[in-house]
C-alpha cells in the first residue's frame, strides 16, 4: 500500500493545527508521528483513517497501482487510539466475535490465537465494562493489529499500560508485523515509537 500526502493542512475556525504536510508513506516501513500533547498528532492520524477531511491540500491512497478512493479506505484501515470505545455491554469474546464480522485476521491467525495472546484467558466471558483500563487498551490494540488491514494506525498505544503491557505491546508489533502494512504511530514517548524507521514531526507543520 502507499499513501501520498500533498500540502496536508487542518484548520479549527482560524487556527492552524498543521499545514504544507507532504509525505508518501509504504508498506513494510513503520512511521512515527511526534509532538507534544495537543499538537495535532491525533488529527493526522484522523485523516489519514479518512475520518477528518483536511482542510486543504490532498490526500491518495494506492493498492498497487490502483488507486482507493478516499470514502472507501474505511475498509483498509485498522486503528486504535483513546477515542476509540469498546462495547461495555459485550463479554470479551463478544467483543472479538462482532469486530470479526466487519474484518478479516491476518492469514496466519484465528480467534483462538488472538484470545491467547490477550492473556485474559480469567475474563474472556466477563462484560469489558468491568475491564480495567490496562486491559480494555489491550483489546483495543489486539483488534487492530490482529486484523489484515493494510493501514494501521495507533494513537498513544501504550496509555494505561503498566511496564509488563508495554514488554506485551512490543511483542504484539513483532508478532503480527508483515511487509504489506503501514504502521503510524502517533507518540511522544520513545517506548512506543523506538522501532520506527521514518519520523513526522507535526512541529515543523505549524
Amino acid at each position: 500500500m502507499r499513501v501520498e500526502l500533498h500540502q496536508i493542512g487542518r484548520r479549527y475556525n482560524r487556527n492552524w493545527i498543521f499545514k504544507g504536510v507532504n509525505a508518501t508513506l509504504e508498506s513494510n516501513t513503520p512511521y512515527a508521528v511526534l509532538g507534544p500533547n495537543g499538537s495535532g498528532k491525533s488529527t493526522f492520524l484522523k485523516i489519514l483513517s479518512g475520518a477528518l477531511t483536511p482542510s486543504e491540500g490532498t490526500i491518495r491512497y494506492f493498492q498497487g497501482n490502483k488507486e482507493i478512493e478516499t470514502e472507501n479506505i474505511y475498509t483498509q484501515v485498522s486503528i486504535s487510539a483513546p477515542y476509540i470505545e469498546l462495547l461495555d455491554d459485550f463479554t470479551l469474546t463478544e467483543m472479538v466475535d462482532f469486530h470479526l464480522r466487519f474484518k478479516t485476521l491476518l492469514p496466519r491467525f484465528s480467534k483462538a490465537d488472538v484470545l491467547a495472546f490477550l492473556q485474559l484467558d480469567y475474563a474472556q466471558h466477563r462484560q469489558l465494562r468491568h475491564f480495567s483500563s490496562g486491559m480494555k487498551q489491550r483489546v483495543k490494540l489486539a483488534l487492530a493489529c490482529f486484523v489484515a488491514s493494510p493501514l494501521l494506525l495507533l494513537d498513544e498505544p501504550t496509555s494505561n499500560l503498566d511496564s509488563a503491557g508495554e514488554q506485551w505491546y512490543l511483542q504484539l508489533i513483532e508478532k503480527t508485523h508483515t511487509e504489506d502494512r503501514i504502521l503510524v504511530i502517533a507518540s511522544n514517548r520513545k517506548e512506543e515509537y523506538g522501532f520506527c524507521k521514518e519520523y513526522i514531526q507535526i512541529m515543523d507543520y505549524k
